[in-house]
């Protein structure tokens, strides 16, 4: 048994020594494990999540105006029933301003929308209302909850129909901008949301889903675009919800990394060792299946 557990612990420490000495000592997200493995082993729908007390979460600061985004139609389709107390309505209104520093607001990048829903669905402004991003922090401040019900699959619909129009803000489509929708709920939607989301996800809107506290993970699936692993997320309270500003802050800037010549916040250098941990975590797993098996098969001797 001894050996089996030494045999563990080495494969552990020179995985690990051979992903950070090939990538450096660069943030990473520990909370991010692979699709389908949690932080205890068991199965798990493919999610991001994040806890109350975790740390380690990429964090880009000051530097993120260098990791300027693609241009981007994005609206936030923001959930503000009678769950959501108004403090933390106020932590997601934080949410949104912190993931709008890190993105090139301007005539020719970044365009950003706001639907507020509960019951009803309202929108807050459109895409060619604010081209500046002190004038959208503006306009989240000002933002009030609407209070009872979670219209999700409306809100959705109305993104959809009338928010991502060219009426509305939305660019030609000869333009090659593309359309995202960052969904932020608590609840389990009272309408459907599988097929509007389908339909929407064909308009050529992709979609991220946040779920905080008691959010229907099925239901967030059913919403997201494809691969779930890095369009469906999860934090457990509002408390942390800011924390996710890093991980959108990475997406955005993996987008465009290509088209930088250098690369001075480490973008490329941060997602590569993300992918050597995750690669070295399932090899971790793999090997400790075998070593598992081999300790059941000794005490069946």
């Amino acid at each position: 048994m001894a050996y089996f557990i030494c045999l563990f612990v080495c494969c552990f420490a020179g995985l690990m020594i051979g992903a950070q000495g090939t990538y450096g000592r660069y943030g990473y997200n520990q909370n991010r494990l692979p699709a389908d493995v949690s932080a205890a082993g068991r199965q798990r729908p493919p999610v991001t999540y994040i806890r109350p007390g975790q740390g380690n979460i990429i964090n880009l600061g000051a530097q993120a105006e260098v990791c300027k985004s693609r241009p981007l139609d994005l609206v936030f389709i923001i959930d503000s029933s009678r769950s959501v107390r108004p403090a933390e309505f106020e932590r997601v209104k934080v949410f949104l301003s912190d993931t709008v520093d890190s993105l090139d607001i301007s005539p020719n990048g970044t365009h950003v929308g706001l639907i507020n829903y509960a019951s009803t669905v309202n929108i807050e402004f459109h895409l060619n209302r604010h081209r500046t991003k002190a004038e959208i922090k503006q306009a989240f401040s000002r933002v009030d909850p609407l209070s009872a019900g979670t219209m999700t699959g409306l809100a959705i619909k109305t993104a959809m129909e009338q928010a991502f129009t060219e009426e509305a803000g939305a660019r030609p489509e000869n333009k090659n901008i593309a359309k995202v929708a960052i969904i932020v709920t608590d609840g389990r939607p009272q309408d459907k949301v599988e097929d509007v989301s389908a339909a929407a996800r064909a308009a050529g809107i992709e979609i991220y889903a946040v779920g905080v506290d008691r959010a229907d993970m099925k239901s967030l699936r059913l919403m997201a675009s494809q691969p779930l692993d890095e369009h469906v997320f999860y934090v457990e309270t509002y408390g942390v919800i800011e924390k996710l500003t890093s991980r959108f802050r990475e997406t955005l800037c993996e987008e465009v990394r290509s088209d930088l010549t250098e690369d001075p916040c480490m973008c490329e250098a941060q997602i590569a060792f993300q992918k050597k941990i995750q690669y070295s975590i399932h090899e971790i797993n793999s090997k400790l299946e075998d070593i598992t098996r081999k300790v059941h098969q000794f005490h069946l001797r």
